[in-house]
């Protein structure tokens, strides 16, 4: 049976073992989205795992829906990045940039301008954590048919910084209720033009943003994130009919690209997510610690069962720096302080204690 602690290719890389560091957004950029030098030092305190996907990033300043999170489109943006690429090729690691653009997930008091665009003119429900308190979602403006090539541009020049700088490729964020997904659900797209009104035509922008990235970049250097079904930040896909033919539609379009993996935030033993790992044909990363905390035992069970090549971990790893080793030989986890998830500084980000190097 195949191992995490296995090596694997993935795209133009070849990783040292299965565990992915799953895209976990901590809020310590600053004002203007760049990551500081602590950023640095996560990330390479982490380089033991086979993949870091970074914190989601904005491909534009629009696409910034929270407070203090990094992008990867201006000239600041991309040195700040550059640092912590080089600190975590220092440590033999290897890294790609999640490019998320927000969306209607989105508040005018979290950043500098005022621009909220979605598919439709549709309000997500709940609120926003904002500099000033909780407040209520606003409702967005729908993007001009016009205007769409456009963002598909801004995901092309965050890949190409992010490659500039020295990433090892991108992961385009598909899921958990940002643009892109929300092109896709009928929830949140009720659209009657070319990007809406069926399963082909909300799967179009999505198509089109990794058609794009993997013509710019490079197709062995961009991974997928979606997240079928999951059913979060207002983005419905209830009905099972609608959902199977949208997300087969958008895995047919992309798989004669040659994609360097997908990841699949939902049910890895659903009907659909077992189908869409055949229809993509490659490396398939799995995540099952949306709800309950992976441990070593869930992840190997996602191999042994052939339902993932690789695994996507978070809190563990945002505990652990050094989890890789930690579930080699069995020792003892930290467990993760969920008052410093979000913001900060130092405390619950970079003082994890790695296990002393004679139990390593």
């Amino acid at each position: 049976m195949t191992s995490l602690f296995e090596p694997i290719e993935v795209g133009n890389q070849t990783l040292a073992n299965r565990v992915v560091m799953a895209p976990l957004t901590r809020n310590r950029a600053d004002s203007e989205g760049v990551p500081q030098d602590i950023a640095v030092e996560y990330y390479r305190q982490r380089a033991g795992v086979g993949l870091i996907v970074t914190e989601g990033t904005q491909p534009s300043a629009v696409g910034q829906g929270y407070l203090n999170t990094p992008g990867i489109h201006t000239e600041a943006q991309r040195e700040g990045w550059r640092a912590v690429f080089d600190a975590v090729h220092a440590e033999g690691g290897h890294i790609v940039v999640q490019l998320m653009h927000a969306g209607r997930i989105a508040h005018n008091d979290n950043r500098a301008v005022t621009d909220i665009v979605a598919p439709s003119p549709i309000a997500a429900p709940g609120q926003m954590i904002t500099a000033t308190g909780p407040q209520d979602y606003p409702t967005p403006r729908a993007l001009g048919i016009d205007e769409i090539p456009g963002v598909v541009a801004e995901f092309v020049h965050a890949a190409r910084t992010a490659v500039e700088a020295g990433a090892d490729g991108v992961e385009i964020h598909g899921a958990n209720g940002y643009l892109i997904h929300q092109f896709l659900a009928p929830s949140s797209n009720d659209r009657t033009d070319s990007y809406g009104g069926t399963p082909a035509n909300r799967a179009r922008f999505a198509i089109e943003v990794v058609t794009a990235v993997a013509g710019a970049i490079g197709a062995d250097r961009v991974g997928l994130r979606i997240s079928p079904s999951h059913n979060i930040q207002g983005v419905i896909e209830d009905d099972e009919a609608d959902t199977t033919a949208t997300y087969r539609a958008f895995v047919d379009a992309i798989r004669p690209l040659g994609l360097a993996y997908l990841s699949y935030l939902a049910d890895p033993r659903a009907a659909l997510t077992r189908d869409l790992r055949t229809r993509f044909g490659g490396p398939v990363v799995a995540n099952d610690g949306f709800g309950e905390v992976t441990t070593r035992e869930s992840a190997q069970a996602l191999l042994d069962e052939d339902l993932a090549d690789l695994v996507a971990v978070g809190r563990p790893v945002l505990a652990n720096p050094d989890l890789v080793r930690r579930w080699r030989t069995g020792a003892e986890l930290n467990e993760p302080n969920s008052d410093t998830f979000y913001g900060g500084g130092a405390e619950g980000y970079t003082d994890y204690p790695p296990l002393p190097a004679e139990a390593a």
